[in-house]
């Protein structure tokens, strides 16, 4: 099944956590003649809905009785460059992560904290773009030429700014942690049989591999930490990715003749699969709650918990 054909029962509980956030921050800045936008950040795992929520709240909050000039964009946008992804490949050539855009050091984070910046100031602001089919799939950034303009109009400022990603909020573990998450996954490979098999990939990438995400991981607190809200899109079981993107290409495949096989799928989401065994449980726990100087995260996090179906099982407010 497509992602645009996934019924939404996620919204009814994410937008009047959004609007409850949102009057506090209006009731904040009521006294600033131009206040920062409200920056929303949304995770999800590959394939559990997140475009279809993503695109809800962009109408529900740009519609009456809110009328929010809302922007949308994706960590995806700033992926480097298709030359810089190819130096970056070949500069860790022993690193199967980083042969392909996904993993965390593969963004242009410098340019993310750029346009972070142009919207909280409210100045005209370039949205990049990304052409993911580019360069026979291995994608490349769409000239600037042609970046979405946003605030053009000063009467009509940006209120509220989504910025989705399947890796958005994710928090560097301290060596201590990641040492010890990655030797637990070597043990379980090793000790894998038919009968109770290892399914992570975590255990399949040298230590080496994953220090090196983990890493560039630290640069992208800096966005973490403009997030006013945060929404996670969590699975019961993290493997159902697989399932799910299987059913997306088998969708793109009947409706534009193009799209993945299933073995290829596999390849795939196996270069994304280390980082949610590693950073999945720091969003549960609440990725504000890292931030030591922050006082008022509490409340600020929404947590989804969904089942095989997609459906809402579990809803959790952090």
């Amino acid at each position: 099944m497509p992602e645009t054909e996934i019924q939404d029962d996620k919204a009814p509980y994410v937008v009047p956590f959004i609007l409850s956030l949102l009057s506090e921050h209006q009731a904040q800045h009521l006294s600033e003649a131009s206040p920062a936008p409200f920056f929303i950040g949304l995770n999800g795992v590959q394939g559990a809905g997140k475009s279809v929520l993503v695109e809800i709240l962009k109408r529900t909050l740009s519609s009456p009785p809110h009328n929010l000039s809302t922007v949308v964009f994706s960590l995806d946008d700033f992926y480097l460059s298709h030359a810089d992804q190819v130096a970056l490949a070949n500069k860790h050539s022993d690193n199967p992560l980083l042969q392909h855009r996904g993993q965390p050091s593969t963004h242009d984070i410098p340019l993310a904290l750029s346009v972070f910046a142009s919207l909280k100031q409210n100045k005209p602001t370039k949205i990049p773009q990304y052409n993911k089919a580019a360069f026979s799939g291995q994608g490349d950034r769409i000239p600037e030429s042609e970046w979405e303009p946003v605030n053009t109009a000063p009467s009509s400022p940006v209120r509220v700014v989504l910025f989705e990603g399947w890796c958005v909020g994710f928090r560097p573990l301290s060596e201590e942690a990641l040492v010890a998450k990655h030797a637990a996954a070597v043990q379980a490979r090793q000790k894998s049989t038919p009968s109770n098999p290892y399914t992570g990939r975590l255990g399949h990438n040298t230590l080496e591999s994953v220090t090196t995400i983990n890493e560039a991981l630290k640069s992208y607190d800096a966005l973490t930490a403009q997030l006013d809200a945060f929404i996670h899109i969590d699975a019961q079981n993290p493997q159902y990715v697989y399932r799910w993107r299987v059913e997306q290409e088998a969708g793109l495949r009947a409706t534009r003749g193009t799209g993945m096989t299933d073995v290829q799928v596999k390849e795939f989401v196996d270069g994304y699969y280390p980082a949610y065994e590693l950073y999945t449980d720091t969003l549960r726990e609440g990725v504000f709650s890292f931030d030591g100087a922050r006082t008022d995260w509490r409340g600020r996090q929404l947590r989804l918990v969904v089942g095989e179906d997609r459906k809402v099982r579990e809803v959790v407010r952090i």
